[in-house]
């Protein structure tokens, strides 16, 4: 029965980091995509190339949250104090990972003012109104 437990841990652990791995991978391929657009075209202002990296940052923060995850499931099956402390030292500069990327990126949004898009332009009431107006003269 232990043996079972300690297989089935292993399988989730394996699954839960290949998750991170697409997880990370998806994020870099997005920001580089994006990336690519951006420097298509000519007049790129900062706050563009920061919204990629926000984006690609979150990404990282959610794959380094499962990368953790799985090291927490891999400490169940570890045998050895050795193991247990090599799990423990990589959790530990995982969470410190963690922790000043997400606290980067708080204060990034915090004082970065990114413009929002200029509104779209739709036909209101009164521009139908002098329209009408118009066509009657």
């Amino acid at each position: 029965m232990e043996e079972a437990f300690h297989h089935l841990a292993e399988i989730i652990a394996s699954l839960v980091e290949i998750a991170a791995v697409l997880i990370v991978a998806y994020g870099c391929g997005e920001a580089f995509l994006r990336l690519l657009g951006v420097i298509a075209r000519r007049n790129v202002t900062h706050g563009q190339r920061k919204i990629i990296w926000r984006s690609l940052g979150v990404w990282l923060l959610i794959g380094l949250e499962f990368e953790l995850a799985a090291d927490i499931i891999g400490s169940v099956i570890s045998p050895t104090w050795q193991d247990i402390g090599e799990l423990g030292a990589i959790a530990v500069v995982r969470t410190f990972l963690n922790y000043f990327l997400e606290k980067d990126l708080d204060h990034a949004e915090k004082t970065e003012q990114i413009e929002p898009p200029p509104p779209a332009r739709v036909k209101g009431a009164n521009e139908s109104r002098q329209t009408r107006a118009s066509d009657s003269e």
